[in-house]
Order: C-alpha cells, then sequence, then structure tokens
C-alpha cells in the first residue's frame, strides 16, 4: 500500500486507467450473464470470447511501452516481440463493434434496447483497448523516430487494422492464421491490397471504419493535451 503513494503521477494513472478498463470490463460480462440468466439464451457469449483478445493488444502495448525503461538489448527484445504480437491482435479489439449486426436478429425473450446497451458497452471497450494502446505504440514511435513518424505510423496502423476487421468479419480469417495458414490468408490480403476496386466492399469498409478510428483517436488525443495544458496553466498562475 506504500508503493500507492511513491508512485510517480503518470504510474497512478497508468494504474487507474488500467483497472478502470477492467472494471468496465468486468460489468459489460456481467450484463451479458444477466441477459443470460434471465432469458435462458447464451447466444451472445461469444461477446466475451471477443472482450479477451481485445485485451491482447492493449497488454502487448503495455509491455512494449514499460520496456522501453529496461536496459537497451532487453528493451529490443520485448518491444519488438510485443509490437508483433499488437499488431496482429489489434483489429480484434475494434473488431467488437461489428457485432452490432447480430442486431439485425432480435432475441424475441430479449428487448432490443438491453442487447444495444450490452453491445454499447462491449464495444466502447474494445474501442478504449484498441485507442490506448495505440497511443502507448505511437509514443514509442515518437520517442525513437519524432512526431511525424508517430503520427504517419498511426495512419498505417489504422488502416492495416480497418481491413484486418473486414478479413475478420467477412472472410472468417483470425489473427493466429497468420502462422496457422499463412499462404491462404496471405492471397486474400494481397488480392484485395493489389485489386482493390475489384472488392468494393472491402474498399469502402475498410476506408470508412479508418477514417472513424482515426477521427475518435485524433479527438481523444486532442482532448487529453487540452487537459494537460490547462493544468499546466493553472499550475503556472498559481506560483
Amino acid at each position: 500500500m506504500a508503493n500507492l503513494f511513491t508512485m510517480k503521477p503518470d504510474e497512478k494513472y497508468r494504474l487507474t486507467l488500467f483497472l478502470l478498463l477492467a472494471a468496465s470490463s468486468v460489468m459489460s460480462i456481467a450484463v451479458l450473464a444477466a441477459r443470460a440468466f434471465t432469458s435462458e439464451s447464451y447466444r451472445y457469449l461469444f461477446l466475451v470470447w471477443n472482450l479477451i483478445l481485445a485485451w491482447i493488444p492493449f497488454l502487448m502495448a503495455w509491455v512494449a511501452y514499460v520496456s522501453t525503461r529496461l536496459p537497451k538489448i532487453l528493451m529490443l527484445l520485448l518491444t519488438s516481440g510485443s509490437a508483433i504480437l499488437w499488431l496482429l491482435f489489434l483489429p480484434n479489439a475494434p473488431y467488437i463493434l461489428t457485432d452490432f449486426q447480430h442486431l439485425a436478429h432480435p432475441d424475441a425473450l430479449v428487448p432490443v434496447w438491453y442487447d444495444v446497451i450490452m453491445l454499447i458497452w462491449f464495444g466502447w471497450n474494445g474501442l478504449l483497448l484498441g485507442i490506448i494502446s495505440l497511443y502507448f505504440m505511437q509514443e514509442i514511435v515518437v520517442r525513437m523516430l519524432g512526431t511525424i513518424a508517430g503520427w504517419i505510423f498511426v495512419t498505417l496502423v489504422t488502416a492495416m487494422s480497418s481491413l484486418g476487421m473486414y478479413i475478420g468479419r467477412f472472410l472468417r480469417w483470425n489473427s493466429w492464421d497468420v502462422v496457422g495458414n499463412p499462404l491462404p490468408l496471405a492471397s486474400d490480403i494481397l488480392d484485395r491490397i493489389i485489386h482493390p476496386f475489384s472488392h468494393p466492399r472491402t474498399l469502402t469498409f475498410t476506408i470508412l471504419f479508418t477514417i472513424f478510428f482515426l477521427f475518435l483517436y485524433v479527438t481523444l488525443y486532442v482532448f487529453g493535451h487540452l487537459m494537460n495544458a490547462s493544468q499546466e496553466h493553472s499550475i503556472k498562475r498559481s506560483s
């Protein structure tokens, strides 16, 4: 308990952030459990698995971010390994938003509004896990290569993740198929990259979600820096 009071402000914020995300995830699972218990329908249990997958890129980004304080060789090993896993699993975080399509077939035993709230909760968790993990990785790139490289990185990764979401939702590939079925997966991806106009749905989905995610990410990024600037201004005025 004493260590909590000796932590630096940024460390306290990171710990609080982790606890809030964990609590929010537990609450969303509780909402799903209440639905399953009252309706005796286990239709949406897959959301728990999707949420677990959404946590993987967050944890990998966390490891990469913390590893930058370690000795150089160990830092390079942990950061590069975590970054690869983060990139592979990142599409799983915002992927939960695509589960809204299940509302097209409502359950007669459960009000639609309840399922909407439940899906919003899971989707919100997935979005936050993805956004925060991207922020951690952007900070690493900025430290190594500068601000411009950091924003190029964010844009490219967002586009790649949007394509990954499409591949996961509509082509039914999983992140681990990179190891299990690399050639068929690579064939599907390359075909859509080389011949984008032959796959209009893929192109449209990727562009729209990339723009949506970038707007959301940049808005939260700017808001966070605005709060920091306001806090620093208040400190200067009071000193």
